[in-house]
């Protein structure tokens, strides 16, 4: 349904974006996730036609990015970080308003108009002015516009910015439901939120694509860098210079902290089975009381640090996902 290829965008000497490519299949809810400033807007921008890329393109259920851009206006629903709401507005008027935009009208504009009202729960706030709603209540109008004309793609940029814990889970609800039969792209720097409702995850950062794959994958990527937590009985001091040791003859990174008579290590390494099994060694040559010693599986932070601090622009060996 969307396919970009060597997407890029400066502005003026800034690269915004250099060289994205991914795509999004129908029924998949893709997270695009990356610090704030990565690129993520500007990628939306360029997918919805708000910008015209410096070069590259893509195409959107079909159609030609840069020579039908009106088609593929037809077939993507849009909401930008900020709503693009009319405050003087009444709900139902706005929402009325948006529908004729797009050409609805007749038995088709309000059988449309009924079901984003209710879908995104706008019922108790039809009549209200929009100037007047809450940050939730705007953002659901926000997402009634761009589903008003029952869109094949759903372009949702930081859709649950501002939002609290409550209005959240309705959005993440909501999402999920309409990925059904559509395809949902979102932005978001949050990492609960792309685990919350990705099928998959493109990580961009410094406008590069520096990973693009399903939850599990990257979980399995960010585990490439295994980390151990060390709890034992004896001095920071003490821990510190054994571990200090064993890094002469392997390399990894460590830090230690004193924990309520123990010390604890966050060790972390390329070379998981080989430092295990010196871990081991160096803990019974020191005879420690041992109050925690495992590994930490992969998770979705580990796989975003990784990514971010090796990806490619960092480290020329690495490859994205």
């Amino acid at each position: 349904m969307v396919e970009a290829i060597g997407l890029c965008m400066n502005y003026g000497q800034v690269v915004a974006l250099s060289n994205a490519s991914f795509k999004a299949t129908k029924g998949e809810v893709l997270g695009l996730l990356g610090p704030n400033g990565a690129g993520k807007t500007t990628t939306m921008k360029i997918l919805t036609t708000q910008i015209v890329p410096t070069s590259g393109n893509a195409r959107v259920a079909g159609y030609d990015l840069l020579k039908d851009p009106l088609e593929v206006r037809r077939r993507v629903g849009y909401l930008p970080e900020t709503p693009p709401l009319y405050p003087e507005m009444e709900v139902a008027e706005y929402i009325d308003f948006v529908g004729r935009a797009r050409g609805l009208s007749g038995a088709e504009l309000k059988g449309r108009i009924d079901y984003v009202v209710n879908a995104c729960g706008l019922r108790e706030v039809y009549r209200t002015t929009v100037g007047t709603l809450s940050r939730g209540y705007g953002q659901r109008a926000g997402l009634a516009q761009a589903l008003i004309h029952d869109p094949e793609i759903l372009v949702l940029d930081e859709p649950t910015s501002g939002l609290d814990p409550i209005q959240i889970i309705g959005v993440r609800e909501l999402v999920k439901f309409l990925a059904h039969d559509k395809t949902v792209i979102f932005s978001t720097h949050i990492l609960q939120e792309v685990e919350a409702i990705s099928d998959r995850v493109v990580i961009i950062n410094e406008g590069v694509i520096v990973a693009d794959g399903t939850l599990e994958e990257l979980r399995s990527a960010g585990a490439q860098r295994q980390r151990f937590i060390l709890v034992a009985g004896t001095s920071a001091h003490n821990l510190k210079l054994s571990l200090e040791a064993l890094r002469a003859k392997i390399a990894f990174d460590f830090s230690v902290v004193e924990d309520d008579g123990f010390s604890r290590a966050t060790i972390e390494s390329q070379g998981a089975d080989e430092l295990w099994s010196s871990l081991t060694e160096m803990i019974r040559k020191n005879g420690w009381p041992i109050r925690q010693f495992s590994p930490e599986t992969g998770s979705l932070e580990d796989a975003f640090r990784y990514h971010v601090k090796y990806g490619p622009g960092k480290n020329p060996g690495v490859k994205a996902a």
